[in-house]
């Protein structure tokens, strides 16, 4: 196989060295020394830049991709893929909510500002220009700094993240999560059910859609669930493709994390997201000498969340070194 795929590459780069001044066929001819191997070696994970976007792939299919344009609301991941479906978990945008991106962090009446909804006149977090900080087969890492601003207003808080991504079996997919807030000037955030690391997940996962949300403590659904403290929830289901396949997205809060374990914002349709404030009686305010740091792990898995261990993932995951 390796010689057939070298004298394929051999004959297209002969048939391009003929269309490139001698200068170009000499870099054409320094290209056609490289070993095949090095253009197929696609096993494991890998990762690439277009431009703002980050594309992570695994045995290379599609895993996720950090999408940080700065003509977004703000940056998120898109699609976040099945281990076994291939199929996306989340839904990247839909009605009548087309603010919910996937998998996102954000916050809504942040001294004024809007930095969750449409509506950019209101409010951004802008990416400053995510870096591949580390490529290896078995975890990429993907850093990067945002700007939360108004369009030519003063920048008033900034945020550095950290993305972790790797593949504990073939059967399940790690994302690791880590941001910091740093105000830049004293930050008061309202009472908001928008706010914090948030995802919408697909429809064929969620009660609405024939699927279900459970967490830690095995309660289930929005009634069960909205407002309720717990260290994850997960939406979990069998495909629409397929009549045997079951997978799911769990979100975990880390125990170290403020406010934990901290009550869920959770909907049928799909929404999920640890945060506090839309049950707390007076505003959060994050102060300029004070930086918080929240860590969270996302988890893609196939099965139920008993035959993917989210328990022991979780307690796993919660012990390691902060």
């Amino acid at each position: 196989m390796a010689h057939k795929l070298q004298r394929r590459q051999f004959l297209k780069l002969t048939a391009l060295a003929s269309a490139f001044p001698l200068t170009q066929q000499v870099v054409v001819a320094a290209a056609a020394k490289a070993p095949a191997a090095a253009v197929d070696d696609t096993r494991g994970l890998t990762a690439y830049e277009l431009g703002p976007q980050i594309w992570i792939r695994y045995n290379n299919r599609p895993l996720t991709c950090y999408r940080a344009h700065r003509s977004q609301k703000y940056p998120y991941l898109f699609p976040l893929t099945g281990p076994v479906s291939g199929l996306s978990l989340t839904d990247e945008t839909t009605l009548p909510f087309p603010h919910h991106r996937s998998l996102f962090f954000g916050c809504d009446r942040v001294n004024g500002g809007n930095y969750w909804q449409e509506g950019y006149e209101t409010g951004q977090i802008l990416s400053t220009g995510p870096k591949l900080t580390k490529q290896a087969k078995d975890q990429i890492v993907i850093t990067d700094s945002c700007d939360w601003q108004k369009p030519g207003g003063p920048i008033i808080m900034k945020d550095d993240r950290t993305l972790t991504i790797t593949v504990p079996s073939d059967k399940l997919r790690l994302i690791e999560w880590v941001i910091t807030l740093k105000a830049v000037e004293a930050i008061t955030v309202q009472k908001t059910n928008h706010s914090l690391f948030s995802m919408r997940a697909a429809l064929d996962i969620t009660p609405k859609g024939g699927g279900n949300l459970v967490n830690a403590e095995g309660i289930t659904g929005e009634k069960g669930t909205a407002g309720v403290k717990s260290a994850w929830c997960d939406f979990y289901g069998k495909r629409a493709t397929t009549s045997d396949t079951v997978e799911g997205i769990a979100i975990f809060d880390h125990p170290r994390d403020l406010w934990a374990p901290t009550p869920w914002f959770t909907r049928d349709y799909g929404f999920a997201s640890p945060t506090p404030l839309n049950f707390m009686e007076k505003p959060w305010t994050i102060t300029p000498d004070k930086p918080v740091t929240f860590r969270y792990a996302v988890v893609l898995h196939a099965g139920d969340p008993a035959t993917a261990n989210l328990a022991g993932l979780f307690k796993e995951w919660a012990a390691k070194p902060v």
